[in-house]
């Protein structure tokens, strides 16, 4: 008979599996609805948010490689979402801005699973709410994900959440 300590490990390491799963299944359906990866829809995301923008700073934002936005940004121009513009007074830099089919698939976009853990989050005690976060960097801690960056999360009710690197 197992352990007490080992029913509940296994109930942490499925509930982190049920999580990760819940991701890929949000992303699949992403994918599947409208033709987008999660960087894709991550792009056009924040282009519809805060403006045109250079492949610099998307990379940044998204916590990609510039080789890999630029890829990214690529595959969207092909789709006719995107376009790149010279930028004013700099013709070195292009500004990457929405098309207008671009427009229109961003404001159709469901949200992202992450915003949606974060207003449920918001629902929650703040006590609970450390206690949860606590709990996070501890799992965190024990699977080593100092090589991991943390892609940010769009806490602003308006903003769209952004997702990690394409594939």
């Amino acid at each position: 008979m197992k352990s007490q300590n080992e029913t509940v490990v296994q109930d942490i390491v499925g509930s982190i599996r049920r999580l990760v799963r819940a991701v890929y299944l949000d992303t699949q359906k992403m994918s599947k609805q409208f033709g987008l990866t999660g960087p894709q829809s991550g792009v056009l995301r924040n282009l519809v948010h805060n403006g045109p923008a250079s492949s610099a700073e998307l990379s940044r934002k998204l916590y990609v490689t510039p080789s890999n936005i630029t890829g990214i940004i690529d595959r969207l121009e092909k789709k006719g979402l995107v376009e790149r513009t010279k930028k004013e007074g700099d013709r070195r830099v292009a500004l990457i801005t929405l098309t207008r089919a671009g427009k229109k698939l961003s404001h159709a976009l469901p949200d992202p699973i992450e915003k949606k853990f974060i207003a449920s989050l918001a629902d929650l005690e703040p006590e609970h709410i450390k206690i949860l976060a606590m709990v996070m960097k501890q799992i965190l801690n024990l699977i080593d994900t100092q090589g991991v960056e943390e892609a940010p999360l769009g806490l602003n009710p308006d903003s769209g959440a952004l997702g990690p690197g394409d594939t």
